[in-house]
């Protein structure tokens, strides 16, 4: 996977590196990857796929309840091998590659999706719109941005959802409401 720089992103990520809402302190970001795989990635995603695959004989449950679809099928198991590596890639001081479909949850669509993030921002909204002074909102700069680089109405939604004890984020005090991926 290769990160994809696009100036949208930019001069939003630059603005959500550090909202001060008052009682708590927002950091986030928005990054894009391409999905063609090279070098570690192409390595990591046959050693993720064969674990997968060897693990079906058996695995105690239905396979078809798994978030991101049937293991047995190859999108599938490429859509989990994708959220790891994204997952990876954000966060390089992290390794993701013990997670499985269970630590994702598969989004009602785009639309329940962007309603998430924009109840978990809207404090942040104010701020862009006293700090930035657009005529344009932080929510429509956001999905706009996110728009021009990938059409979001054909896109899968998914949420990281860590267990307690695996999380890496966890003894920092950081909150991972939104880890929103799209495939």
């Amino acid at each position: 996977m290769k990160f994809l720089e696009y100036t949208p992103l930019a001069r939003i990520n630059a603005f959500l590196s550090h909202v001060d809402v008052g009682g708590c302190m927002i950091q986030g970001g928005l990054e894009a990857y391409s999905c063609k795989l090279a070098g570690v990635d192409k390595k990591l995603s046959r050693s993720l796929e064969q674990e997968v695959v060897d693990s079906l004989a058996y695995l105690p449950f239905d396979l078809s309840t798994s978030p991101v679809g049937s293991l047995s099928s190859t999108a599938s198991r490429r859509t989990l091998i994708y959220l790891i590596l994204t997952l990876n890639h954000m966060y390089p001081d992290y390794d993701f590659s013990m997670l499985r479909p269970q630590h994702f949850i598969k989004e009602h669509g785009v639309f329940a999706a962007k309603q998430k993030i924009d109840v978990s921002l809207v404090e942040a909204s104010k701020i862009w719109f006293t700090e930035v002074g657009e005529e344009t909102t932080l929510m429509d700069s956001i999905w706009n941005a996110i728009d021009e680089v990938m059409t979001l109405e054909d896109c899968e939604v998914y949420s990281y959802s860590p267990d307690a004890e695996g999380d890496p984020f966890a003894d920092t005090g950081s909150m991972l409401a939104d880890r929103l991926l799209c495939s």
